[in-house]
């Protein structure tokens, strides 16, 4: 199968694009940076150097291609405007599907995120569950949902979308925070940490990502990409720790104190485009809960999550101290 895999210079995309070139797929990645490009080529990958948001890019890299997934998002970043997040996360997708369409492509697999129903009030939630995202990078990722089922009526393009929960795994920067706070001792909890929180390691992300794929029925269908195991913050702390080798962390401090804190760094680096040390992303980490049911996965695309959380935890702490990290 020849498919083609945006974001692939990424931790997620790339996962995929290896997992589909062992599979024996002829694999294309739409990527920007040259140099991230040779390191694809060097894993039998061919890249095409382009941007999402540019048409002519879109056009030379869906040719002759038979499945597109799309991986590529704009995350979150200090002092991005608005603009920044939906050229990336929600027109582009469309434009990608329409581009598809006229190339011939016979499926287009698009990531979005369980974000985009926010803070889950009746968990587990399904496909179901109310939508209501957060913050601006949920907000488009659902718009990028809108535009891309509108171009699939339009275009009579199959589209499948994926959301996956929160993804870690050997070689992952967004939850180093929390593995690595907890494995050098730095880690505080912010409230009780009761709420729930539902990790998923990236060689099941991109396991489930193959599936919507290439499963016949799962056209036209959305899915949620989760792990088999649901646990609260509290004990995914003591879960890390565990595997960590260390103590679990027993420093806490209470949330709105540390939320306008955040929103005020936030207020003071954003116009000159400076990460803050503290913003009310993270605080959010601690008070919204997610948990999330994978029967329809289950069913429909015979998805089952194989990485526990501890082994999980295992292989990706493992990958921090051989990195250096830890």
């Amino acid at each position: 199968m020849r498919v083609l895999v945006t974001g692939a210079a990424g931790f997620t995309g790339g996962r995929l694009a290896r997992l589909l070139r062992s599979r024996g797929c002829d694999v294309r990645a739409l990527v920007r940076d040259r140099v991230r490009a040779a390191a694809l080529e060097a894993a039998g990958i061919i890249p095409v150097v382009g941007d999402l948001t540019d048409c002519t890019s879109l056009r030379a890299a869906v040719r002759d291609v038979e499945v597109v997934y799309n991986v590529a998002a704009t995350y979150r970043q200090a002092g991005l405007p608005r603009s920044a997040y939906f050229a990336v996360n929600a027109k582009a997708v469309g434009d990608l599907i329409e581009t598809a369409a006229a190339a011939g492509v016979k499926r287009v697999v698009h990531c979005s995120t369980v974000g985009v129903h926010g803070d889950v009030e009746h968990p587990p939630a399904d496909e179901n569950a109310p939508l209501r995202p957060g913050d601006v990078y949920q907000r488009t990722k659902l718009q990028g949902e809108e535009l891309g089922r509108a171009a699939s009526i339009r275009t009579g393009l199959p589209v499948v979308i994926a959301r996956p929960s929160g993804i870690y795994g050997e070689g992952d920067r967004r939850l180093f925070k929390l593995f690595g706070g907890i494995a050098r001792r730095r880690f505080v909890m912010l409230g009780s940490g009761k709420i729930f929180y539902h990790l998923t390691h990236v060689d099941d992300v991109v396991e489930g990502l193959r599936l919507c794929g290439e499963v016949e029925q799962a056209a036209g269908r959305t899915y949620i990409i989760a792990g088999g195991e649901v646990t609260t913050l509290a004990e995914l702390v003591r879960l890390i720790a565990d595997e960590a080798g260390v103590e679990q962390p027993r420093g806490r401090l209470p949330v709105w104190p540390v939320w306008m804190a955040g929103a005020l760094c936030e207020a003071i680096c954003a116009p000159f485009r400076i990460e803050p040390p503290l913003y009310r992303r993270r605080v959010d980490f601690f008070t919204k809960s997610r948990a999330f049911d994978i029967s329809r996965a289950r069913r429909e695309l015979a998805f089952e999550p194989k990485i526990g959380l501890r082994q999980g935890a295992r292989r990706t702490l493992d990958w921090y101290r051989q990195a250096g990290w830890i």
